[in-house]
């Protein structure tokens, strides 16, 4: 019976995907994914570097209508329902940048289409057990999810905390060059004011 449900596990996770994408400036990547109609669909991004951390993304289903898009957006998480069999796309655009390239990082997540087994008596006993269960990988997907978001979060502000502190480091060696200067160049002119000059 253990076995049984770790294998109905197994069968019943979703496919879920995490990748890095490096966009360079005036680029656009498009990625596909063919589902059936009714399966949820899912797509959570975040800009980790380059620029303003902002992009550009489209979600286009099979018949070429927009599902979802936005504009110089540096994050989102989206679920919807396919209303149809197809390929669904999933496009990131930097063509707003004409120098800056971008790293994106996204995770797709596709559900299962439910199907129920009505043959068998005990159908529905395995059909409960196989919604707790998918409940539950649904549940573990969220935490992954979020949990490589809260990191890519770290990410990005560590960048910023440690580009932050590298220049108010050079400011500071720039000011104390600064104030050196000026300390030698008073120190110069007061020695040559004071002097006695012999005819």
């Amino acid at each position: 019976m253990i076995l049984n449900c770790i294998f109905t596990l197994v069968l019943l996770l979703n496919s879920c995907s995490a990748y890095f994408v490096t966009l360079d400036a005036n680029e656009e990547k498009c990625f596909f994914e063919k589902v059936n109609a009714g399966t949820k669909i899912g797509l959570t991004f975040e800009v980790a570097e380059g620029g303003f951390l902002d992009i550009d993304f489209n979600i286009v289903g099979p018949s070429g209508q927009s599902v979802e898009s936005g504009q110089r957006v540096s994050n989102g998480k989206y679920a919807f329902k396919a209303d149809q069999d197809g390929v669904y796309t999933y496009c990131f655009s930097n063509k707003m940048s004409t120098m800056t390239p971008k790293i994106v990082m996204f995770n797709t997540d596709v559900g299962e289409q439910q199907t129920l087994d009505q043959g068998h008596p005990d159908s529905g006993n395995h059909t409960k057990l196989e919604e707790m269960i998918k409940e539950l990988s649904g549940a573990l997907r969220t935490v992954k999810h979020e949990q490589d978001y809260m990191n890519l979060r770290e990410r990005v502000h560590r960048t910023i905390n440690e580009s932050t502190n590298s220049r108010v480091v050079m400011w500071s060696f720039f000011e104390a060059f600064v104030l050196l200067t000026m300390t030698a160049g008073q120190v110069y002119y007061l020695k040559r004011f004071f002097e006695v000059r012999r005819l």
